[in-house]
């Protein structure tokens, strides 16, 4: 037995066990190391599986299935070229300072917008499409279930996309620029409109303030806003543009006074001319070229633009340049506010057509209202106060006359002011308002009837001098009133618009009475004092130089005793006409002097050398001759009230302004 042999083959069965041991140990730490990307693949094999599964079909069902699939994906293509078309716009729509060029930009747009609807109109129906080949793949168990499942999640969302998601939202943008450009030109051409100086040449056609090629911008971007949506941003850039251009116009004006009006017609003249003016700026200049551009840059878009002026407008005050004319209208009872209210009754219906023009529509249906509610009170006041003006020269009447003889405040401004009615300014405006306050009453009025009550209340005013003429208790101060008062009625009627409607013989009549007047005055005033200084029994006196010298010192004593007392008295009184108080002193002085002079030269020695003659004579000739030329000069009257009485009987200042002297009619 070989026992060398037998232990060598058990070393060499050991080593080739161990070398199996160690094989087996590396095959178990690479088994150990394959294992986690093993899994990796037994996952990935559903969805390799789900993958190849159609092209495991059988091929009959896969032919079949071929024509569905080519319909469904060929509308889905074209849809792909159309957004790949989009994605090419991008850089001429959004590269900085591209809208500068706009009939190029809005080409361009006009290729996105019909882009915009092919997509709008054709991505649901290629994902329509694509839905149904899903349905028929699933139908037909073509494809594995769950990648169907997910395949229609995805063709479901394709059908009704975000409007935005149509084009990545490209259309916005651009139309955000061109909305930008659109506010960038409107305020380009905001500077304020100024009002032209009074008395500059100034045509009534409203001025164009935006160059038109900026308006056929203006328009071209407006249109394509509106038609993507746009329109009220439009608006609401418009408004806030134009508007801050009217606020700034109005601004410059100085309209401090609109805010606290008096309630004093006599001092609201200077600001109701001021309304005027700024009135006609606003409605024939400023709103009328608004409402030009508005209709300009909303084109065919006439409800935008009709809502979008009146908007503007409401920034131009309108309603409180109403309210001023409802302030007047509502000011304290004055026969001058008669004038003011036919001036805002003027100042208004001259813009009758221009506010029917401009403010015609439903959204101005608040000014409208306004200004027939204005307009009414304007008529009904006016009329009221002509209609009383009568009445209240009546209730004068028994108001006592001037104590200095003067012409009474009330004739003063009576005539003036039915001269100013009667005047071009008013008088066809007055003739209007009652016209159609008659209207209303279903009465005819013309211009006869306006004159006619215009000549009543002048006689009226007439048939006052007698009355107060017989108030005075002294009949020299009586004719001294009726002089002057007859006198101021001639000199301040003739060759004036109620002169004429009087007539000429009228007119002599006052003239006439002047110089009756005149006459009695001197007659029974100074010509009582001459026959003082007679020369009865002076010439066949002949009992001596002391009793003649007795007889002149008397008689001077009873001149000088009358002369004073007659100046004094008529020192107080006055002649407001200066060539009349010429004329009347030259007859004073006519009626005194001669004889006082003639006197003096014959008599005058007699009483002159002795030692009292001042006593006696106490005039000198050139003394009583100035004297006699200063009289009857009229003093600064005090303001003061002058109260009128309401038909009622009751004393009140609601029409004191008929004390007001002509010079301050306005």
């Amino acid at each position: 037995m070989d026992h060398g042999g037998g232990e060598g083959r058990v070393v060499a069965a050991r080593r080739t066990l161990r070398a199996g041991v160690d094989k087996s140990r590396a095959l178990g730490h690479a088994l150990a190391r394959a294992g986690p990307r093993l899994e990796e693949i037994q996952a990935a094999l559903p969805a390799l599986e789900a993958a190849v599964r159609p092209i495991r079909a059988p091929r009959a069902e896969l032919a079949a299935a071929g024509p569905h699939i080519d319909r469904a994906v060929g509308p889905a293509a074209a849809v792909l070229k159309v957004f790949d078309a989009v994605h090419g716009l991008e850089p001429p729509l959004l590269a900085p300072g591209t809208a500068g060029d706009l009939p190029g930009y809005l080409a361009v747009l006009a290729q996105l917008e019909e882009a915009h609807r092919f997509l709008a109109d054709n991505c649901g129906l290629a994902a329509q499409w694509l839905a149904d080949i899903v349905e028929y793949l699933g139908d037909r168990d073509l494809a594995d279930p769950r990648f169907l499942a997910d395949l229609g999640v995805t063709v479901d969302e394709l059908r009704t996309p975000p409007a935005g998601d149509l084009d990545g939202g490209l259309l916005a943008a651009a139309l955000g620029i061109l909305e930008a450009e659109f506010r960038r030109l409107l305020a380009d051409h905001s500077a304020p409109l100024a009002m032209p100086q009074p008395g500059a040449a100034a045509g009534s056609a409203a001025p164009s303030r935006v160059p038109a090629a900026a308006v056929h911008k203006l328009t071209l971007i407006l249109d394509r806003l509106v038609a993507n949506g746009r329109q009220d941003r439009c608006v609401s850039a418009y408004i806030d543009a134009r508007g801050g251009v009217v606020s700034a116009s109005l601004r410059a004006l100085g309209l401090d006074y609109l805010r606290d009006p008096s309630q004093d017609a006599q001092a609201l003249g200077p600001a109701l001319e001021l309304w005027g003016r700024h009135l006609e700026f606003l409605v024939r200049r400023l709103l009328e070229s608004e409402r030009q551009l508005c209709a300009k840059v909303f084109g065919q878009h006439k409800d935008a633009a009709s809502a979008c002026f009146a908007e503007v407008a409401a920034q131009a005050r309108v309603l409180e340049f109403l309210r001023f004319g409802r302030a007047v209208a509502d000011a304290k009872k004055d026969p001058i506010k008669l004038q003011r209210l036919l001036e805002v009754f003027d100042s208004l219906n001259k813009l009758r057509l221009d506010f029917n023009r401009l403010f015609g529509g439903k959204v101005c249906a608040e000014i409208q209202s306004q200004t027939r509610d204005l307009v009414k009170l304007l008529i009904d006041g006016a009329v009221e106060i002509f209609e009383e003006l009568i009445v209240q020269v009546e209730l004068q009447r028994h108001v006592p006359p001037p104590v200095d003889g003067g012409v009474p405040r009330l004739v003063t401004f009576v005539v003036e002011y039915c001269n100013r009615l009667l005047g071009e300014q008013y008088r066809p405006v007055l003739g209007q308002v009652l016209t159609i306050h008659r209207s209303w009453r279903k009465e005819v009025f013309n211009d006869r009837m306006l004159v006619d009550a215009v000549l009543n209340i002048v006689k009226a005013l007439e048939a006052n001098f007698d009355v107060w003429s017989k108030a005075y208790d002294n009949a020299t101060l009586s004719y001294l009133f009726m002089m002057n008062t007859h006198w101021h009625f001639f000199r301040h009627l003739k060759a004036t618009k109620l002169g004429e409607v009087l007539g000429d013989v009228w007119l002599r009549e006052h003239e006439q009475y002047k110089e009756y007047y005149l006459s009695m005055f001197i007659r029974e005033s100074w010509g009582a004092l001459s026959p003082l200084l007679n020369r009865e029994g002076l010439i066949l006196f002949s009992k001596g130089r002391a009793t003649a010298r007795d007889l002149v010192k008397q008689r001077l004593k009873t001149f000088n005793s009358s002369f004073d007392e007659m100046h004094c008295r008529q020192s107080s009184w006055v002649i407001p006409d200066k060539d009349l108080r010429e004329r009347t002193c030259n007859l004073v002085v006519q009626t005194i002097v001669p004889t006082y002079r003639s006197y003096m030269q014959n008599y005058g020695p007699l009483v002159e050398q002795e030692g009292n003659a001042s006593k006696y004579v106490r005039y000198t000739v050139d003394g009583l001759e100035k004297m006699l030329s200063a009289l009857y000069v009229p003093r600064p009257r005090r303001a003061g009230s002058f109260q009128i009485k309401h038909s009622s009987g009751n004393i009140a200042s609601a029409m004191t302004g008929l004390h007001r002297s002509a010079s301050a009619v306005k």
